[in-house]
């Protein structure tokens, strides 16, 4: 498992460094701790990848999180047009972690609602990313998987900086 986060992590390092052009880094606090980046495919999508830990769990115990997406922006609005472009954004992707005889993966959704200032290049944003699959846990020579309901209280507030 570590191995495979491991990986993900340095593919996502060799996508920023390789297209440096639209990117943004920065931070998602809520049901965990995370460092988030963001990368620009086009001009309505981009790849965000967050990597942390969380307590959203069974026993509300640390553990490693990683979560990668692939986000659509759905809509702008125009609310607050002299303080900057607020936006709704909709993704799906994957979701995998987990402790010392616990692990989960599954399937990620993302509904992100947040704004891009006008003064700084700052876009703040709250978001929800309920993940459907699996808890494990297991032992020497004993397992037990549930579906991981904890994965649908995947709540947050993030901030990135744009480059």
């Amino acid at each position: 498992m570590k191995k495979f986060i491991l990986s993900l992590a340095v593919c996502l390092c060799a996508a920023f460094a390789a297209n440096a052009q639209d990117w943004a880094i920065g931070g998602r606090v809520g049901s965990g701790l995370q460092a988030q980046a963001e990368l620009g495919l086009t001009s309505n999508t981009y790849l965000e990848g967050r990597l942390g830990m969380g307590w959203a769990n069974l026993n509300a115990n640390l553990n490693a999180d990683f979560t990668a997406l692939h986000n659509w922006n759905v809509c702008t609005m125009d609310w607050t047009p002299s303080a900057g472009q607020w936006f709704f954004d909709a993704g799906c992707g994957v979701t995998v972690g987990g402790a010392a005889h616990y692990a989960y993966v599954g399937v990620a959704g993302c509904a992100k609602l947040g704004i891009k200032f006008n003064s700084a290049p700052v876009k703040l944003s709250i978001d929800w990313t309920p993940s459907f699959g699996p808890g494990i846990s297991y032992g020497k020579g004993w397992s037990d998987a549930w579906f991981h309901d904890w994965g649908m209280a995947n709540l947050g507030i993030s901030a990135v900086y744009c480059f």
